[in-house]
C-alpha cells in the first residue's frame, strides 16, 4: 500500500529566492495526505539549505541531492522515480500552489475513473463547465482547432502515478519534454479538465520558458506534432484533420515571421528546419486558420454518459 495519496515533487537548482515560499504553500494545504520530495539537482547557492530546515522540521518532506547537475527534465523524472504516492503532482521550485490545489484535483479525478491525469490553467477553460472529461479525440479537437492544451507546463497536471510510468513519463528532449508527453499521452488516454487558477505560476529571468537557447528544443517539438498529425494514431479525421493541420502550418509561418521581424534569424531557421514541411505541405495546407475557442468540449449528451 502506498504511503500517502499524492507525491509532490518539486524539482530546484539555484532557487534560493523562491523556494521557501514555494514550499510554504504546499505545506498550506486543505488536502493534508501528501509527500513533499525535493530533488535539487546540485544548487550552488543556499536552496538544499531552506529544503533540508523544512525537511527538519516536517516529515512529509524528503530532500535529495543529485550528485552533479542532471538538467530539468532529467531531474523531474529522477524525482518521479521517488514518489511513493498513488498520485504525481509536480510544483516548481518557484511556484505558489494556492490552498485548495490539491483537495480540488484529488476530488475531480477521484469523480472520474477513467481519466490517467488531471489538468489546470491558469485561466477557465473555455466551452463548458469543469470537471470536463476529454477523450483522445476532444484532447486533439483543443489543442489543434481550439485555444491549445498541449503548452501546459508539469506543474498543471496531477497524474495517476502507476499511469504516468507507464505512459513513460517525461521524455529527455529538452524544454518542451512536456509538451512531447502530452502530445502522446493524449492521444493515448483520457484527460480530466479541473478548474484554472490552482496555482500561481511565476515569471522570471532564469526560467527555462524563456532562455534563448530552448528555442531549438521547442521548434523540433512542433516537428513531432507535425508527424503526429500524420499518423496512424493521430485521433483526428476529416475535414476536422484537414483543418488541424491548416492551423498548425499557418502557425509556423506566423512563428517564422515573428522571429523574422524580431531579429531572430535562429530561431526562424529553426521553425523552418524542424516543422518536416514539405514545399508541398506549405502549398496545400497554408491558409488563414480557423479555430473556436470551445473545440474539444464534450457534449451534454457525451459528458454524462
Amino acid at each position: 500500500m502506498m504511503a500517502q495519496i499524492v507525491s509532490v515533487l518539486m524539482t530546484a537548482y539555484n532557487r534560493e529566492r523562491y523556494i521557501a515560499a514555494a514550499i510554504d504553500s504546499v505545506l498550506g494545504q486543505t488536502f493534508e495526505d501528501f509527500e513533499l520530495i525535493v530533488s535539487d539537482d546540485a544548487s550552488s547557492d543556499r536552496t538544499v539549505a531552506i529544503a533540508d530546515a523544512y525537511a527538519r522540521r516536517d516529515p512529509r518532506i524528503r530532500v535529495t541531492v543529485n550528485p552533479r547537475n542532471l538538467g530539468d527534465y532529467p531531474n523531474r523524472r529522477q524525482a518521479a522515480s521517488l514518489a511513493r504516492g498513488e498520485f504525481l503532482k509536480y510544483h516548481d521550485s518557484d511556484d505558489i500552489m494556492y490552498p485548495h490545489c490539491l483537495a480540488v484535483m484529488i476530488d475531480a479525478i477521484n469523480g472520474a475513473p477513467t481519466a490517467a491525469f488531471a489538468l489546470s490553467a491558469s485561466c477557465a477553460w473555455p466551452g463548458g463547465a469543469c470537471p470536463m472529461l476529454l477523450t483522445p479525440r476532444l484532447a486533439y479537437e483543443r489543442e489543434f482547432l481550439g485555444g491549445g492544451l498541449f503548452q501546459l507546463g508539469p506543474a498543471a497536471a496531477l497524474f495517476r502515478t502507476d499511469v504516468f510510468r507507464r505512459l513513460g513519463g517525461f521524455p529527455d528532449k529538452g524544454a518542451a519534454s512536456d509538451y512531447l508527453f502530452l502530445l502522446h499521452a493524449c492521444a493515448a488516454v483520457n484527460v480530466l479538465l479541473v478548474p484554472g487558477d490552482l496555482f500561481y505560476y511565476r515569471l522570471h529571468a532564469g526560467q527555462e520558458l524563456v532562455k534563448p537557447e530552448n528555442a531549438e528544443s521547442y521548434a523540433t517539438a512542433a516537428g513531432a506534432g507535425w508527424r503526429m498529425l500524420n499518423a496512424p494514431e493521430c485521433p483526428l479525421s476529416g475535414d476536422a484533420l484537414a483543418n488541424a493541420k491548416r492551423n498548425f502550418v499557418f502557425s509556423q509561418a506566423r512563428g517564422v515571421l515573428r522571429d523574422l521581424k524580431r531579429g531572430r534569424l535562429q530561431s526562424a531557421a529553426a521553425i523552418l528546419r524542424h516543422a518536416g514541411l514539405t514545399p508541398a505541405d506549405w502549398i496545400r495546407h497554408l491558409r488563414v486558420p480557423r479555430r473556436n475557442a470551445a473545440a474539444g468540449t464534450p457534449s451534454p449528451e457525451g459528458a454524462h454518459s
